[in-house]
């Protein structure tokens, strides 16, 4: 009989991270019962809108999302659906449902993240009818894969892996159906931050060389050397989660840094307070009435800490470094 592993650090570790993936859904739940955006899914992945969350944080992820799906459906746009979409570190996101409501459904939607996520998510998806009812719209034959870890259909792929281990998720990826010729979006939110830079320059490496037209999207820290930076390393390492790949998240520059050494043409990036102020402001005007802010220093300081860095590289010129806000 196989002994068990003993439990090391990088286990903590990697458990810690696993749980900001419930962190994001619970904070996106709570906002979307506020009605700062719109998510009919996402009921389905957390049942009840729990504790009350800080404007601030409110208004945080809905800078967020709104700024990562103009990018994402822009892209979309640009490429007539022609494309794939890859979404790293995937967690709970309901994506693949709002693209396909809203008829921007990409050739195929892939997801990936851990194993006991994945297997997580699978269970949602296949004991709750308004999330598999839309996989089954999409699918042309009768047979969907469908195991522990894996969820395969001709339009939505969730896949486990560690994205450390790039052979591995390389060949995963290909084994369902992944297409290295069509355009591609790759997206990762607060998940390369967890990884060392190393690692990180990994994942991005690969991307740029095994698409020749594709976008990478990136949301996460910025400005972690000062002293707002450094407290929320401090929150973070509390819970056991460190973040190994912090000395990427030290600047724009940085940021964009990452993806221009690392084969890709064109990188850009914006703090989050600019990308807010650059949002369509009618609908910042409506999400700024739904609660009483009373610290607009928090909010500015919040969003100085986080950025959305994209880069591109573009060989059947779609004009994807057009692409901005």
């Amino acid at each position: 009989m196989a002994t068990r592993q003993p439990f090391t650090d990088s286990d903590t570790a990697d458990e810690a991270v696993r749980a900001t993936c419930d962190d994001a859904t619970i904070c996106k739940r709570f906002a979307t019962s506020k009605s700062y955006w719109k998510d009919p899914y996402i009921q389905y992945f957390v049942r009840s809108v729990g504790e009350r969350k800080a404007p601030e944080i409110n208004r945080g992820y809905y800078a967020r999302v709104r700024g990562v799906n103009h990018l994402l459906d822009a892209f979309i746009r640009k490429a007539e659906c022609d494309c794939q979409v890859i979404n790293l570190g995937a967690g709970l996101d309901t994506t693949f449902w709002r693209l396909k409501d809203e008829n921007l459904m990409p050739r195929k939607f892939f997801e990936v993240d851990f194993p006991t996520v994945v297997a997580r998510k699978i269970h949602y998806i296949k004991t709750k009818p308004p999330l598999s009812k839309p996989l089954i719209e999409t699918h042309s034959t009768d047979s969907l894969l469908l195991d522990a870890h894996s969820l395969d259909s001709d339009r939505y792929c969730i896949i486990g892996a560690d994205l450390r281990d790039i052979s591995n998720l390389d060949e995963k990826l290909k084994k369902f159906q992944l297409n290295p010729e069509l355009p591609t979006l790759l997206l990762s939110e607060c998940v390369l931050v967890y990884m060392t830079p190393s690692q990180s320059s990994n994942v991005v490496h690969w991307a740029a060389e095994t698409f020749h037209t594709a976008m990478f999207i990136n949301y996460e820290q910025l400005n972690m050397s000062d002293r707002f930076g450094q407290v929320m390393i401090e929150n973070l390492q509390r819970r056991q989660c460190i973040l190994a790949g912090v000395e990427a998240c030290q600047s724009l520059e940085s940021q964009k840094e990452r993806f221009l050494k690392t084969g890709w043409e064109h990188a850009d990036a914006l703090d989050m307070m600019t990308v807010y102020s650059m949002l369509p402001q009618e609908d910042v005007g409506r999400i700024e009435r739904l609660e009483f802010l009373d610290e607009k220093e928090l909010l500015q300081q919040l969003l100085q800490h986080y950025t959305i860095c994209w880069a591109t590289k573009d060989k059947i010129n779609l004009g994807l470094s057009q692409l901005a806000f």
